[in-house]
């Protein structure tokens, strides 16, 4: 029993599980049904406390209320009735809340503007500790970023600099700028270092194993990373079923134009 589960909350002689972690482009994804299934429902599946704890932190979004209110429905829909907003100041109980959460999901909004609200509140150190204890992390647009190497700082809808992230997923991720991914492609001929990209398209997701192996959910991923020249090689990485792993396309047109995705259906 991980910490945070049924019993006694923490202590150094609970062993910990390490969930995935969930990247999503915005959040059509938590009240997807595939098949007639909730996908939540798998989301929920993973956690084993039988009422868990879910916590969402609207740092990037200002903690505007209408986003939480979103969050809480898509969790009562797959049957986590317990959930809370850490505000940007909070108290002790929202702490103590935190401390225990099975779920933390990170909102959407400005990345840049969510970090050093995290940095300057403490949760960034909180939000770490706690997924080593075994709570699974969702990151939505904004937050998805947080999760990967680093986040981009923005003007005009440009990338001017970069920050580092949590560092927990292995790339450097982007959300719906689809189909050329000019933030992606700025970026990383910005940074010029030996990383990979990766990019979610409107709608789509991505569950990154405790292994690294990255699953994309209802839509096709792109892959992006420099070749010998610096130029920004991509590659599609395609959904194949429920629990597998990506099939990737090594012989996608590196100069891809047009939709990488089917139509979306809400």
């Amino acid at each position: 029993m991980r910490p945070g589960g049924d019993g006694e909350e923490g202590g150094s002689n609970v062993e910990s599980k390490i969930q995935p972690i969930l990247l999503l482009a915005d959040s059509q994804l938590l009240f997807w049904r595939h098949e007639g299934d909730l996908f939540l429902s798998r989301i929920r599946e993973m956690l084993d406390r039988d009422q868990p704890r879910a916590a969402y932190v609207g740092a990037s979004n200002g903690d505007q209320p209408e986003f939480y209110m979103l969050f809480q429905g898509a969790m009562e829909g797959a049957g986590i009735d317990v959930c809370r907003m850490i505000p940007s100041e909070p108290e002790a109980e929202d702490l103590d809340f935190l401390a225990s959460a099975d779920l933390i999901l990170l909102a959407g909004g400005d990345p840049w503007r969510g970090w050093q609200v995290m940095q300057q509140n403490g949760l960034l150190e909180k939000v770490v500790e706690r997924y080593y204890a075994g709570a699974l992390l969702i990151g939505v647009s904004a937050g998805a970023a947080q999760l990967g190497l680093y986040g981009l700082k923005e003007r005009d809808g440009k990338p001017v600099g970069k920050f580092e992230a949590f560092k927990l997923v292995p790339y450097l991720i982007d959300v719906h700028d689809e189909p050329e991914w000019p933030r992606m492609h700025l970026a990383l001929g910005k940074i010029q270092e030996s990383l990979r990209g990766l990019g979610i398209p409107t709608g789509g997701g991505a569950l990154v194993h405790p292994d690294l192996t990255v699953e994309p959910l209802r839509h096709p991923l792109t892959e992006f990373h420099l070749d010998d020249e610096g130029e920004v090689v991509q590659a599609l990485l395609f959904p194949t079923g429920e629990g597998e792993v990506a099939v990737v396309d090594e012989d996608a047109d590196e100069n891809r134009r047009g939709p990488l995705i089917p139509e979306i259906v809400h």
